[in-house]
């Protein structure tokens, strides 16, 4: 896993190798630098690769508890994020492309839950698979660990775009993203997700505090 340069907040994902702690650092570097660098605009992350048999030998719970901490930050920030899949996703390049808001697919792209030993690995992709797109659609995929395809995964809303070249999507999405102030896009990002989970009831004072904060920015600028 390596982040780009200073100037450049781009990371790449190779989810055929087993979470290592230099994979948390690179996220949790290029959070930093997405944080506290200034930088408007979009995360980009480029994801491929599915684990190989035999990848869980030497992971820990300590260290996968690290990284679902920093894929969390990820999901989180201020920033768009938006992914470019390639190739068979699986393992770091499944939790990653889960945990952004857009989602980019070369045509061919396959999204797999990975395999240990003797059933699919039990990691937070579940977790987010499930609640992105109900648990109906994917009872094979999370149970077999069979590939959902690039069309499958498209049907069940996990990606957005399917294309043969993904940088003019990408540039039209930076582009847009480019005018949304990173904490307010984090605000509306957040109400979001916490709608599958909260009553309307629960969910009203979260609504009226974000629409009274839009007003008074409104009514300063």
């Amino acid at each position: 896993m390596t982040a780009a340069g200073t100037d450049d907040l781009t990371l790449r994902v190779d989810g055929s190798r087993p979470v290592s702690p230099a994979d948390v650092e690179a996220v949790l570097r290029i959070c930093d630098r997405a944080e506290d660098g200034g930088h408007t605009g979009m995360l980009t992350v480029y994801v491929s690769g599915t684990p190989q048999p035999g990848w869980t030998v030497d992971l820990n719970v300590g260290l996968l508890t690290k990284w679902e901490r920093a894929v969390r930050r990820l999901e989180r920030l201020g920033l768009l994020t938006a992914s470019v899949a390639a190739g068979d996703c699986g393992g770091t390049a499944l939790d990653v492309l889960l945990a952004t808001d857009v989602r980019i697919a070369v045509a061919g792209t396959r999204l797999v839950v990975p395999v240990s030993g003797d059933a699919t690995w039990p990691g937070m992709a579940l977790y987010r698979l499930a609640r992105q797109t109900g648990t109906a659609r994917l009872r094979r995929a999370t149970l077999l660990g069979i590939p959902l395809s690039t069309e499958e995964a498209m049907i069940a809303g996990l990606l957005d775009h399917i294309v043969d070249e993904p940088d003019e999507v990408s540039e039209q999405i930076a582009g847009l993203a480019a005018a949304i102030t990173g904490k307010e896009l984090a605000i509306r990002r957040q109400l979001m997700l916490d709608a599958a989970e909260h009553s309307f009831e629960e969910a009203l004072g979260s609504h009226l505090a974000a629409c009274d904060r839009a007003l008074r920015r409104a009514a300063t600028s």
